[in-house]
């Protein structure tokens, strides 16, 4: 990729969507008092304002069309992902102004990555391609909602997965320009969020990134062949570990999985240390090494890429069972 003048002022223009939303989003919260506040669920230790992601579900909206007037040929596939995304960041909304039932918002994720199902397939990608847009669609979206719960760590964790995948994907000008779009529009989120939040994503915020990033993912399946596919797992490891495995052990607990708590390990690992700052960098730095090793292994031959991914991801566990034993028990719900 090649740094042109218009492609700085497209990452200029989503940066300032990004920022001039957050702040009148956080002035829109606080007049309406959505408000979240500290308790037992919560990682956070004082009142804050929710509901700034929906600057960046904005700003992607905006990117999806303006991409689509310049590249007709892929209409089919932003169209269906802007109505996917309408639909989560919608419940998502709605949620962060009234607590919605955990299974109305799943059906509606649902359809929302049957839409994205959709485009992929009828944009003349393979099937097997929609169907991994429709999982990751699915996955991602309820993976950002679990692991959006300290200070700029969905916010930076979104900001490099995106641009993993766009190296993965080499040289599709599409995915390009909605990464950098994305990239750029959580940029002008962040520092509302990030070292102390002044607002938080909310579930329009974590929403639109999982479903954002599933886009992403879809698109670069098309682009890798099939023996490299297990690559797009790296850039998302952290979260798919630290989601998956606390949501595993809460199930086999028998508890309520779909409730507020504070298990997940990077919660029990800021509080530890008493600050969330560190987590974030620490998350963020797993995650710079995992896209670096998907980029340098994008050449290489399936059995080689089977392994290397398989020992990142057994080495994740066992960090995580690692750092969830030193960081002590969490509280039970």
């Amino acid at each position: 990729m090649v740094w042109t003048p218009g492609l700085l002022l497209w990452c200029l223009l989503f940066a300032g969507i990004g920022a001039v939303a957050t702040w009148l989003a956080r002035g829109y919260a606080l007049r309406r008092q959505l408000i979240d506040q500290p308790g037992e669920r919560r990682s956070h230790d004082a009142p804050t304002p929710r509901g700034g992601g929906i600057a960046i579900a904005l700003a992607f909206l905006i990117a999806l069309a303006a991409m689509a007037a310049r590249r007709p040929d892929e209409i089919v596939l932003l169209a269906c992902a802007a109505v996917g995304l309408v639909l989560v960041s919608a419940i998502g909304w709605i949620d962060d102004h009234r607590p919605l039932s955990p299974w109305s918002r799943l059906a509606v994720h649902v359809l929302a990555a049957g839409w994205l199902m959709v485009g992929i397939y009828l944009s003349g990608r393979s099937g097997a391609a929609a169907i991994g847009g429709f999982a990751a669609a699915l996955v991602l979206v309820n993976v950002w909602n679990f692991m959006d719960g300290i200070d700029g760590l969905a916010a930076s964790q979104a900001i490099l997965v995106a641009a993993g995948l766009s190296v993965l994907a080499g040289q599709d000008a599409v995915l390009v320009h909605l990464a950098l779009a994305l990239i750029a529009s959580i940029c002008g989120f962040l520092p509302f969020n990030f070292p102390r939040a002044r607002i938080f994503l909310g579930d329009v915020g974590s929403g639109a990134l999982g479903y954002a990033l599933a886009l992403l993912l879809a698109m670069s399946l098309h682009r890798l062949p099939a023996g490299g596919w297990p690559l797009v797992l790296l850039p998302i490891s952290a979260f798919l570990i630290d989601a998956g495995l606390t949501l595993s052990v809460r199930i086999g607990r028998g508890e309520k999985w779909w409730t507020p708590h504070v298990q997940h390990v990077y919660q029990r690992w800021a509080r530890r240390l008493e600050g969330h700052p560190p987590v974030t960098v620490a998350f963020a730095l797993w995650t710079l090494v995992a896209c670096s090793g998907a980029a340098w292994l994008a050449g290489g031959g399936r059995k080689e890429i089977a392994m290397v991914v398989s020992v990142w991801l057994a080495s994740g566990i066992g960090l995580w069972c690692v750092l969830r034993i030193r960081s002590g028990n969490g509280a039970s719900n």
